[in-house]
């Protein structure tokens, strides 16, 4: 088997770790079953246990359609591989996910996406509202990040942490957004949240005529409730496990 068909887990991974690498991909796998890929670019991490806050991450050059548990870069906050591999990583990603990943001890799981949809909606002012079903639950729960390029250097880190704030969504102004969480299956229903709300608002705005506002004590509310089913109820694990197996059976892809 070449690099991007072999799943067989290599002697040196734990069987912790192998777990993870099988979790994200199918995760990579997922984004592209729902149509949220930007072709090779954009991407996915996971932090791997431990002290030295070391995580998982595309292979550059690849798609996400073949990515596999054991073609995951190993990579140190510097985007340093620690594992031996062919392909090296997006270099675009390092600043956003080793900044996260760096900082933020409560999220193990980053995913930038910008698709259409969320692309249009944080290229407007207002960026998200909160006034249907899915904005509702986004209350309260965003940061926003003034465009600064493409994300490349290091001194841009310390500002992005500082507009994601203990936020777990942070919109990337004029460009995109990225969600993170302490496991994968929050992150992945956690990013569903978002562009379910952003293909909403964008639906709604085609409409044109008047809004009907919700009261922010509402949206609130919902957005209390949502955080309390995902982390109280595993409500993402069941989500998420459901779409993998969608996934199985209609691609057959299984890891």
């Amino acid at each position: 088997m070449n690099a991007m068909t072999d799943v067989t887990k290599p002697s040196h991974c734990s069987e912790e770790e192998w777990a993870l690498r099988v979790k994200l991909a199918y995760c990579y796998h997922l984004v592209d079953f729902f149509g949220w890929t930007e072709t090779i670019f954009n991407h996915i991490s996971a932090r791997l246990p431990g002290p030295a806050h070391h995580y998982l991450v595309n292979p550059f050059g690849l798609n996400y359609t073949e990515v596999t548990p054991a073609n995951l870069l190993k990579v140190d906050l510097d985007g340093h591989k620690l594992d031996d591999s062919p392909f090296d990583a997006n270099p675009a990603g390092f600043a956003l996910h080793s900044a996260v990943h760096g900082a933020r001890d409560d999220i193990h799981c980053v995913i930038h996406t910008h698709t259409t949809p969320i692309s249009a909606v944080v290229q407007k002012k207002r960026a998200f509202t909160h006034d249907d079903f899915y904005g509702a639950q986004l209350y309260g729960r965003i940061g926003y990040h003034t465009f600064e390029g493409i994300t490349l250097f290091d001194d841009e880190k310390k500002r992005m942490i500082a507009s994601l704030g203990d936020k777990h969504i942070l919109v990337l102004r004029n460009h995109g957004i990225a969600v993170g969480e302490s496991s994968i299956e929050k992150a992945f229903f956690l990013l569903w949240t978002v562009q379910r709300a952003a293909e909403n608002q964008v639906a709604a705005g085609a409409l044109g005529g008047e809004d009907n506002p919700l009261e922010p004590g509402i949206a609130e509310r919902c957005a209390d409730l949502t955080a309390m089913l995902i982390r109280d109820s595993g409500f993402a694990t069941k989500f998420f496990d459901a779409m993998v197996r969608k996934l199985i059976a209609e691609r057959g892809q299984r890891f």
